[in-house]
């Protein structure tokens, strides 16, 4: 048998992502951007869920405009 161990799928892009430095920054500039729009999402939807009948939006008599005479 072959003494070297096949990496992963793990292994593979860990060693795709760090062989370069600029590679490397692009994924976790990505990320960061990508993870923080997902977390603002799940959680503005968390929040309506939580909150419905409780918001401006959803009370009749604050959501309307009062008619400037």
């Amino acid at each position: 048998m072959d003494q070297r161990r096949r990496g992963g799928f793990l292994d593979t892009t860990v060693r795709l992502l760090t062989r370069r430095n600029s590679v490397y920054i692009a994924f976790i500039l990505t990320g960061a951007l990508v993870g923080e729009r997902v977390i603002d999402y799940g959680i503005n939807k968390l929040w309506e869920s939580r909150n419905v009948g409780k918001r401006f939006e959803d009370i009749p008599s604050l959501g309307k405009k009062v008619a400037e005479e």
